[in-house]
């Protein structure tokens, strides 16, 4: 039996949340603070549990990206990876290569959007899979195309690109509420660095 490793990525492979340093990234510091404090009492709700976090998330892409051209969206993705290889937690960066030397199954399952996820990831034998954005025209709607890729979303996704879950062994690494369904679904579950399961 194969054994596939499904990761998290933000808090789990890397140090911080990728979503307001890509926006600081694109717009700088101040205007990503200005474009979340438009968008706090919304934020403010989600963590009260009164409003979903996938539209929460979306409210706050929209608000930043709605209208860009998607080829200079993915360059801003390819060079905010580029810039923040720093990220990721040592302990992951030397699992990860370990992983890859062993020419093991990887899959990175995110909740961030999969476009500036996927650019951490050069090697071909790493699958990434998160939330995807919608595109018309050549140009991001603000919104998704899929559902956010949080809680029970990553398990579909997961088997999306990993179907048949009786043929392999899967462990799983998470940090956060948004990866308990898929920790609860691997046979061995790394929740914070610790064994859960």
């Amino acid at each position: 039996m194969t054994t596939t490793y499904a990761f998290d990525f933000d808090g789990t492979i890397t140090t911080r949340d990728t979503l307001p340093l890509f926006i600081s990234h694109v717009f700088g510091l101040p205007r990503m603070l200005l474009g979340f404090a438009l968008n706090l009492h919304w934020i403010f709700l989600m963590r009260l549990g009164l409003y979903d976090n996938g539209k929460t998330k979306q409210r706050v892409f929209s608000h930043f990206f709605r209208g860009m051209a998607e080829e200079r969206f993915n360059a801003h993705c390819s060079s905010f990876a580029a810039a923040n290889k720093d990220l990721f937690r040592p302990a992951m960066s030397v699992l990860l290569k370990r992983l890859r030397d062993e020419r093991a199954d990887v899959v990175v399952v995110s909740a961030s959007v999969v476009n500036w996820v996927r650019p951490f990831f050069p090697d071909p034998t790493v699958t990434v899979v998160g939330t995807e954005v919608e595109v018309v025209g050549g140009r991001l709607t603000g919104s998704f195309s899929t559902p956010n890729c949080y809680g029970a979303e990553k398990v579909r996704r997961l088997l999306g690109v990993r179907p048949n879950r009786p043929s392999y062994r899967l462990v799983a690494y998470g940090d956060s509420r948004g990866d308990r369904e898929l920790l609860s679904f691997a046979d061995v579950a790394y929740y914070r660095q610790k064994l859960t399961s």
